[in-house]
């Protein structure tokens, strides 16, 4: 039997590594000294429970029991800024399922925690590589906004790794989270058994115009790379209108200017452009519109353009016998109080779906918020999630 109190007080003590001193934020960037240290920490856990470590060469953590085994877990690296459930949540549950149906002689579970899962360095990026979506050779070329490459960021973990990890072990992989989104907590629900993810297209867009004196250059002869953005921002929302639906979003999260001071016109801007939808087509023809409205843009101010690489995720479905061992696990634990969902935020559960069978688990975020010190849920809440995820468990092995 799981033991909530425990459970708690392992979620507050990772909460340690990288604790802000804001509210209940967390500062744990993938690779980061906080990071770093909050893996060998569950390492020394996942040893107590019982299972062995292995540490791949991304740095993703596994603990494995022996034989053929359920796969539980998320990841343990945090945006720049964020909460102390994002992904520790999953983790944290995954471990304490897994010492309980050990002490209790039950089903075999292993657990991970996945490296930069907040994409540092792209999207999803431990398990991307795990899945074999990316080869670690091109992902170790990728760069962070600092401009330190992967392949730097994960010599930090090198004494920490053992080697590859066989997916072949697992039979499935269940993944618990918050939902980092209003909809539970807006309709006082407790449990979300996700139905499905939604999928994800990121790039890096580029405008590189002329470096200027901002008090002598006449606006009509400026070539401003930041005024190209704002334009092509301005045309975004129009040329999208009968494309998308009331659930895709897309958002410029990043923005880099050169040489970012305030009395020159910047020369060169460079800026993420993410979004999200759950078909592929959708996402396919907004992508065609984001590069018509960039080549536009730089063509009427005179600019350079380039893209970057482009990073993604298909839409993922569920698998419907780990989603029916949930639905029969809230139905016991929130009778009247549990819903199926789909999922607006990305996770790791999209890329092992392309190794093994997938489900995921909501609680609910307080106002809906994450990525943000405010990050928070009831820890009652947190409890009947474990309770679901490990009578699930339980219900796969019978």
């Amino acid at each position: 039997m799981v033991d909530p109190e425990r459970f708690l007080a392992d979620l507050h003590t990772l909460r340690s590594f990288g604790a802000a001193e804001v509210g209940k934020g967390v500062v744990r960037p993938a690779y980061s000294e906080a990071d770093i240290a909050a893996r060998h920490w569950l390492a020394h856990q996942m040893r107590d429970a019982g299972l062995r470590v292995e540490v791949d060469a991304m740095g993703n953590v596994f603990g494995l029991a022996d034989g053929p085994s359920l796969l539980l877990g998320s990841h343990s690296d945090s945006q720049p800024e964020g909460g102390w459930l994002d992904g520790a949540l999953g983790v944290i549950a995954a471990l304490e399922v897994a010492r309980a149906t050990k002490a209790a002689g039950g089903p075999p579970v292993s657990v991970v925690s996945f490296q930069d899962e907040e994409g540092r360095f792209g999207v999803t990026t431990g398990s991307t590589v795990w899945s074999g979506l990316l080869p670690l050779e091109k992902a170790d070329g990728l760069r962070d906004h600092g401009g330190v490459t992967l392949a730097e960021a994960r010599a930090a973990m090198a004494e920490m790794v053992t080697g590859a990890v066989d997916p072949a072990q697992f039979s499935g992989f269940v993944e618990m989270h918050i939902e980092q989104g209003p909809t539970l907590d807006a309709t006082h629900e407790q449990i979300g058994v996700v139905t499905d993810i939604v999928g994800i297209r990121d790039m890096k867009i580029t405008f590189e115009g002329q470096q200027n004196h901002a008090g002598t250059t006449p606006m009509h002869l400026r070539r401003d790379a930041f005024q190209a953005v704002s334009a092509f921002n301005t045309l975004l929302e129009d040329r999208l209108r009968n494309v998308v639906t009331p659930q895709t979003v897309w958002t410029i999260g990043h923005v880099s200017l050169h040489p970012n001071a305030s009395s020159i016109v910047p020369g060169k801007a460079v800026f993420s452009m993410q979004w999200r939808d759950g078909d592929s087509d959708r996402l396919r023809r907004m992508e065609e519109i984001i590069r018509e409205i960039a080549q536009e843009v730089a063509a009427h101010r005179s600019m350079q353009l380039s893209f970057g690489p482009m990073l993604g995720l298909e839409p993922v479905h569920m698998d419907p016998k780990l989603q029916d061992a949930l639905v029969r696990a809230a139905r016991v634990h929130a009778p009247e109080t549990w819903r199926k969902m789909p999922s607006g935020a990305l996770h790791d559960a999209t890329n092992v779906s392309r190794l093994m069978p997938v489900a995921m688990l909501f609680v609910p975020s307080i106002g809906g918020v994450s990525h943000t010190f405010d990050e928070d849920t009831d820890e009652a809440d947190l409890v009947v999630g474990l309770k679901v995820l490990a009578d699930a468990v339980a219900s796969l092995a019978g």
